[in-house]
């Protein structure tokens, strides 16, 4: 399985299945001969479909501005084979869809028509051409990134691995099999979340050119694709929609689904899709309306009074599902351009000025974009599954951040008074994820500390997060089954959540662990990520964890001091790490379904080649004890065990032409160890 690590990405296609019924009737001509009651045409048994709402979906990075990919077309496969069944097919020109953006929040592509039945799979198709990846380097991204901060990566330095095709037309493939096989029903809601980790170690695989150079990327989207259980429909976070207004009425408006330009075009415009949607006013709590040309703010329960001056307009929403798949508006905002509804800067906290009420929050080009925060600023929570919550501010002006309520690494959409101003001035901050990570400390029954250092010192912070209430509803186990109360898991294993009574204090027990290679490497703590939740009984004013994923620490490129031991469910080798002093223990278990992620990074005449190693069959085994003889580089990604070893998650070993550490080049790490370049 993948991770929901520290910069978990995801890609998600969520069904959503409604009633809608397709009817076939065989008619005919009656003979002579037929009785009468033959003469009533016998109806072809009915084919029913369910209708689905087809979402995309991802994760917070530090490192990257923009992952953008072109999802050309997506397929469910039946339970038993046969055809694949088309779900999606992306309009032309195929739009590009930024990950980074989607910071466990959901891209509504739009609704698709599926026949009932099993679906155990699903196959992407992915543009392969050169551009059809976009890469772009963050602002501020963490130290020893290999990157350039804020810079385009060039197309003829990304390497799309499993590319087919001549000419224009190269595209990649990739599969997926469900864990749990998707039932599409014609009378009931469906999900199905394909979640792309673009975290993974293999995802993303930087080569510096023995000697220096250039960066090259190979990126690889096979290993990151797995399927991920998500719970009510209703309580999922769709990013912001954008559509041109077909139809509107007292009761609803109609959008055709628009996509940004990417890269960002000035002014921007959009690609408009068939994707047709329907959006519902809350006519209980009221959706808040912004007029952006005429700079009004109105609460309406119904569109009677903008539904004359709605038709052909641009719109950005922000939505909430409701459990039958319909979509209400929690905010609409209106323009007579595109540019004006995606002038609204989108993306991570980069910093915080509490001191001067400013946000600098990071946009799709990897700039920082300045927003003044004053005393008429409303901060709203995203929480969908509670409306009245989803439509309340959780604070208003700048002593929301003098009060150390927001942190970089937020995932944030801001809307300013006036979005052409020079100087933007922030009307409304939507968080949308609130994440903190970092090492994990001082873990108790009430809570536990997170210490996060970045690149720029001015952003470090240490929270002490509450857990939530006990009683406090928390999702769904792997069966199904209904959770309160807090629950932690590691993180290449998301199915297997502990929970109940004895959930924090296995959690204060694992997280007690440190491994120390001595020197200026020095000690590695536990490291976890936690998206936070407000107005929890236990917090009633602040934050709360709900969950944490401990992630695995990202051991410097080393090489192995000891060779492999058996033993036990697995076995140990150890590892010795530039500028450490000692020798660390990795265990590495071999048990089906325990197993590590095991890689081979090959680089044969300038090509670098990512495979996947099974360590639970014999080959697979043998083939890396013998690429882990003593003196091979090897890089390891674990979480430090109360023992003082590492219990492997990922293990890179390689071949071909090897890496050697740039021990000059080695700067702090935002995880406060040793980071070196890697040269291939």
């Amino acid at each position: 399985m993948t991770s929901e690590s520290r910069k978990i990405r995801r890609l998600a296609a969520g069904m959503a299945a409604a009633a809608l019924f397709s009817l076939a009737v065989g008619c005919g001509k009656a003979s002579s001969s037929e009785t009468s009651a033959a003469a009533t045409p016998t109806p072809v048994p009915a084919v029913q479909t369910g209708s689905a709402a087809l979402l995309m979906s991802d994760a917070s990075t530090e490192d990257w501005a923009t992952i953008g990919v072109k999802v050309l077309s997506i397929s469910l496969i039946p339970q038993g084979g046969g055809t694949p069944v088309l779900a999606y097919t992306a309009p032309s020109p195929a739009p590009t869809v930024n990950l980074v953006e989607l910071d466990q929040l959901a891209e509504l592509l739009g609704n698709v028509t599926v026949p009932v039945g099993t679906y155990t799979g699903a196959s992407l198709t992915i543009g392969a051409n050169a551009g059809d990846v976009l890469l772009a380097g963050a602002a501020d991204p963490s130290a020893g990134f290999a990157g350039t901060a804020g810079a385009t990566v060039p197309a003829g330095q990304i390497h799309i691995q499993g590319a087919t095709g001549s000419g224009g037309s190269l595209t990649t493939s990739v599969s997926v099999n469900f864990s749990s096989p998707l039932v599409v029903t014609a009378s009931q809601s469906n999900a199905l979340d394909l979640e792309f980790d673009l975290s993974h170690p293999a995802f993303l695989v930087d080569r510096v050119p023995a000697g220096g150079g250039a960066t090259f990327w190979n990126v690889n989207f096979n290993p990151a694709l797995r399927q991920h259980r998500i719970g009510a429909l209703a309580a999922f976070v769709l990013r912001h929609l954008y559509g041109t207004v077909t139809a509107a009425s007292n009761a609803s408006i109609t959008v055709t689904k628009d996509f940004p330009v990417y890269p960002a075009t000035s002014p921007e415009t959009a690609i408009a899709s068939a994707e047709s949607l329907q959006i519902l006013p809350d006519s209980t709590n009221g959706t808040i309306f912004y007029d952006v040309d005429a700079k009004t703010r109105t609460v309406v329960h119904d569109f009677s009074a903008e539904a004359p001056t709605l038709d052909g307009k641009y719109v950005r929403v922000a939505a909430r599902f409701q459990p039958d798949g319909s979509l209400v508006a929690v905010r609409i905002w209106a323009s007579a351009t595109f540019n004006s509804v995606w002038l609204s800067p989108e993306g991570h906290v980069l910093h915080v000025n509490a001191a001067a009420g400013v946000l600098t929050v990071q946009n799709e080009s990897g700039a920082g974009v300045r927003v003044q925060v004053d005393a008429n600023t409303e901060f709203f929570f995203r929480t969908p599954a509670n409306a009245v919550a989803d439509a309340t501010p959780i604070g208003t002006g700048t002593e929301f951040l003098a009060s150390g309520n927001l942190v970089r690494g937020f995932k944030v959409h801001v809307s300013p008074v006036d979005p052409l101003a020079s100087a933007l001035v922030a009307q409304t901050v939507d968080i949308e994820t609130a994440r903190y990570d970092g090492t994990i400390s001082a873990a108790t029954p009430a809570g536990f500390t997170y210490t996060r250092n970045f690149a720029t010192a001015t952003d470090d912070y240490t929270e002490t997060l509450d857990f939530i209430s006990s009683s406090t509803s928390n999702g769904t186990d792997a069966n199904g089954n209904p959770i309160s109360g807090y629950k932690w898991w590691y993180f290449t294993f998301p199915t297997l959540a502990e929970t109940g009574a004895s959930a924090i204090p296995d959690f204060v027990t694992a997280t007690s662990g440190a491994v120390n290679f001595g020197g200026t490497v020095g000690a590695m703590k536990a490291w976890g990520e936690t998206f936070a939740t407000w107005n929890d009984p236990a917090n009633p004013a602040g934050w709360s964890a709900p969950w944490t994923v401990l992630e695995p620490t990202p051991v410097p490129l080393g090489t192995v001091a000891t060779p492999w031991a058996s033993g036990g469910s697995g076995g140990l080798f150890g590892i010795a790490v530039p500028n450490g002093v000692n020798t660390v223990s990795v265990a590495v278990n071999t048990a089906s379904g325990s197993a590590p992620l095991v890689y081979q990074i090959d680089m044969t005449n300038g090509v670098i080649t990512v495979s996947a190693v099974d360590v639970t069959t014999t080959d697979g085994l043998n083939a890396m004890i013998a690429g882990l003889a003593v003196g091979a580089p090897v890089k390891v990604f674990g979480i430090p065990q109360p023992d003082g070893t590492i219990k492997a998650y990922v293990v890179f070993y390689y071949t071909g032409s090897l890496p050697t550490p740039h021990v000059s080049q080695e700067r702090e790490s935002s995880r406060g160890t040793v980071e070196p370049r890697v040269s291939m």
